[in-house]
């Protein structure tokens, strides 16, 4: 299977057309599209109808996860519902399987990177924190382990490791990703990973146990390569 992948279109209610641009020859190059989160710049409906409208024109598969931007209205439910309506396959900690290959997707959260993961101590704000990082990790783990198939990737908008985070303030990298995610995934293995997120990373990394993870965030293939996605082999 050719598999497609692109994050943070960030799509705004004056954006009609984008996708013409950033996937323009998707279709000929690949069976699924996955897109890795951040689709709404400012998490609102009318952003999100902007998108759909520009997706309908494709006539593959696209599986997708959301991201921080999609939550910032407050309206990531709506929108869940929106693409479910419009036929995209929309994982939230869950499962979809596509001609032999599974898929598992989750936004993911913040937490830190191997010994200085951040942990669970302190003020009540802290451990809220790392609780949603934890919860996160350990409902990814609970989908993971319900796929059959021998093929399977995983779609993240927030980072598994710190390689493909390269580039970006290294203050920051806590706040783009978490090994917590890496954690689930060696454990329970997939062929690779896919995240967004990262504007300002670096295309290509790899978990602890040596699964291959790929930062497809457009910004990033842009600078790096001669298009806005990634397209890869299952």
């Amino acid at each position: 299977m050719r598999i497609a992948a692109i994050g943070d279109l960030h799509y705004k209610e004056d954006s009609a057309g984008l996708a013409d641009t950033i996937l323009a020859g998707v279709e000929r190059e690949a069976d699924v599209l996955l897109l890795a989160g951040d689709l709404a710049d400012k998490g609102r409906p009318e952003e999100m109808a902007v998108m759909l409208a520009d997706l309908r024109k494709l006539s593959i598969p696209i599986v997708a996860v959301v991201g921080n931007h999609d939550h910032e209205s407050d309206q990531h439910a709506l929108l869940y519902a929106m693409m479910r309506d419009a036929g995209i396959c929309v994982l939230d900690c869950e499962t979809c399987e596509i001609d032999g290959v599974g898929f598992v997707g989750t936004k993911g959260f913040c937490g830190g990177f191997g010994a200085r993961t951040i942990a669970t101590f302190g003020e009540r704000a802290l451990k809220s924190f790392v609780g949603t990082s934890v919860a996160e990790a350990v409902r990814l783990e609970q989908a993971i382990s319900a796929i059959r198939t021998e093929r399977r990737v995983a779609i993240l908008h927030y980072s598994p490791i710190r390689e493909t985070l390269a580039g970006e303030s290294v203050e920051l990298y806590p706040f783009l990703g978490t090994s917590r995610l890496a954690e689930v995934l060696d454990k329970c293995g997939v062929n690779f990973i896919v995240h967004g997120h990262a504007h300002h990373g670096h295309p290509d990394g790899s978990t602890p146990g040596g699964i291959p993870v790929y930062n497809v965030s457009r910004f990033v293939l842009e600078r790096e390569t001669t298009r806005c996605y990634r397209v890869l082999e299952v």
